[in-house]
């Protein structure tokens, strides 16, 4: 299945889309959140389409996507997982993946806009696969890991470099900024892609092609991460993890190269479809 929330934003419904058509589940009931998957949201979501078939009501193009998850427990990153980003940023390969968070405020549809935020001047651009967790865990061995996962969906890890590198501290100032964790268009689960090792990741700015890469440069795999951050703490159904970003980077270029009010950034990932962000300057309300 392909899971999406449209509508007006913080009153997303709920919707799948089949056969690239969209349509509207939200007599369903409930969000595309921790409740959801906890209880079988997947499979009991399955029984309704079926039950309804020719039934639901087709949603418009027109009509604004949201992230395909309600506000998730967390969002999870995992840093510097390509070994080719890791180089053009100067950074060591890690030994172990480098966990970082980003807020759950900074979540946003994957065709809103980028609001730059007030004093930045270093925002960034990062295509990355996330992982939506479907089941509670902890401690789960490599070989099982798969089997908590819900889905995955389409991940801009925006970045304010300043604020994440030159300001102290950790990472997470600069990556949980309002509208830095642009999801979707689409939730796919497990069953519609191919060979997770193999998937085509590519970014554009104004056109121009930043980011082409592929998941079989990962240096930590799928599992492993998904393992991996189970020892430090317990994933909720619905959490997210982001699995790191390939070369192309703004920071990366020499100059580094930033994003502007009026830049267009395009992505996207082989089986998860494409999203679209234009940037703008924060304005305060």
């Amino acid at each position: 299945m392909k899971l999406i929330r449209w509508g007006s934003a913080g009153r997303e419904k709920t919707g799948v889309i089949i056969n690239d058509i969209k349509y509207d589940t939200s007599a369903f009931g409930g969000d595309y959140n921790e409740d959801f998957f906890e209880t079988n949201g997947l499979e009991r979501l399955a029984e309704f389409i079926k039950a309804n078939a020719g039934k639901l009501s087709i949603i418009p193009d027109s009509e604004r996507l949201g992230s395909p998850i309600a506000r998730p427990s967390k969002i999870i990153c995992i840093g510097l997982n390509y070994a080719d980003h890791a180089k053009e940023t100067n950074a060591p390969i890690p030994v172990e993946p480098i966990i970082f968070m980003k807020s759950t405020t900074a979540l946003a549809g994957p065709d809103d806009a980028i609001i730059t935020p007030k004093n930045s001047v270093k925002t960034d651009w990062e295509v990355e696969l996330a992982v939506v967790i479907g089941k509670k865990t902890s401690y789960v061995e490599e070989a099982q890991a798969l089997d908590y996962v819900a889905g995955y969906t389409l991940h801009n890890d925006v970045s304010e470099r300043e604020f994440q590198i030159e300001r102290n501290g950790t990472w997470d100032k600069g990556k949980g900024c309002d509208t830095f964790a642009p999801l979707g268009p689409f939730l796919a689960t497990p069953d519609e892609l191919g060979d997770l090792n193999k998937l085509r990741l590519w970014l554009k700015v104004n056109g121009k092609t930043m980011q082409d890469g592929n998941t079989s440069n990962f240096i930590f795999t799928i599992p492993f991460v998904i393992s991996y951050v189970s020892q430090f703490m317990t994933l909720l159904p619905g959490d997210v993890i982001s699995t790191g970003t390939p070369a192309g980077v703004g920071l990366g270029f020499n100059p580094p190269i930033y994003l502007k009010a009026g830049d267009v950034v395009e992505l996207g990932i082989d089986g998860l479809g494409t999203s679209r962000q234009e940037v703008k300057a924060y304005v305060k309300n």
